[in-house]
């Protein structure tokens, strides 16, 4: 009897992924994973601050009054000045757009070079999948911070390179579970149906593969976002990240961690507690998305 392609797909694929809309599924979440919910609102407020940012923030970002230099938090200025006069609460608002753009392009790219080479590994197997696993090796050999650092050492400070350094080190770990995810699936009589009817090897994967690992991929890159918030704002705080006047977290840092941190607290205190809340929420949203889509964590709640 023939095979229709429909009929090859895997039986929990909608169970995993559901057919809920949208609003639907934040439903959902807010009422069984608070936690989640409560990551979603603060990414929700960040994106917020990100996109209209000309309309909220009070002054100039880069709007520099001598006369107010180190002005601390007050009616006029909410959040203090820093050591050039600047709005400290204007700064974080546009600080939130160069976190969030960098963080998601950053993640996205290592996110989904890893979905598309731990996939590949897993299908084509033997010399294929050995060859990238061990350069897989040897990039999770190296610390994060200490690639990201020899990155922008070697090729400089623009932002593109800035991205690449922050994006090379999560492919490895996405890789390497999206492969562990794709091995089962390989093994799943529907893919060698496919197979047997002659479907080729990129429309097998496509089509039937990269489907049913959404769910980790999903996963991986909301994790990610966060720690790419973070590293990016330790490139710009040691001064290899992104580069004065461009309003940016771990610059405020820079500017005022060690120097004005008992004089003027106020100018290393709110830089880091953006950066905190930020990560902070992706990793809430992240455990709340996994629970939501790992079908052995929803079936115990």
């Amino acid at each position: 009897m023939a095979v229709s392609e429909e009929q090859l797909e895997r039986p929990d694929l909608d169970e995993i992924i559901g057919r809920q809309s949208i609003a639907t599924k934040a439903t959902i979440l807010m009422r069984k994973q608070p936690i989640g919910a409560a990551g979603f609102f603060i990414i929700a407020g960040l994106a917020f601050l990100a996109i209209f940012a000309e309309f909220i923030s009070p002054y100039d970002p880069e709007l520099i009054k001598w006369e107010d230099m180190l002005t601390g938090p007050s009616a006029e200025y909410w959040f203090g000045t820093d050591q050039f006069g600047r709005d400290i609460l204007t700064r974080l608002i546009y600080g939130s757009r160069t976190a969030l753009a960098i963080g998601f392009i950053a993640a996205f790219s290592g996110a989904t070079t890893g979905l598309i080479l731990g996939v590949a590994s897993a299908y084509f197997g033997g010399k294929i999948d050995l060859i990238l696993q061990r350069f897989m090796d040897v990039f999770i050999a190296f610390p994060v911070i200490i690639m990201a650092l020899a990155i922008v050492a070697v090729f400089g400070t623009d932002l593109g390179y800035v991205i690449l350094a922050i994006a090379l080190p999560f492919i490895p770990d996405a890789s390497r579970i999206v492969r562990s995810n794709a091995l089962a699936l390989r093994e799943i009589p529907y893919v060698d149906a496919a197979r047997a009817l002659g479907f080729s090897d990129s429309r097998i994967i496509l089509r039937h593969m990269l489907p049913n690992v959404m769910a980790p991929y999903l996963i991986i890159l909301t994790a990610n976002i966060g720690q790419a918030i973070l590293l990016e704002a330790s490139l710009s705080y040691l001064g290899l990240g992104v580069q004065e006047p461009t309003p940016a977290w771990g610059l405020m840092l820079q500017g005022g961690a060690e120097e004005l941190a008992e004089s003027a607290p106020w100018v290393p205190i709110f830089p880091g507690l953006a950066i905190t809340l930020a990560v902070f929420g992706f990793n809430l949203f992240g455990d709340g998305l996994r629970d939501m889509l790992d079908p052995r964590l929803r079936r115990r709640s």
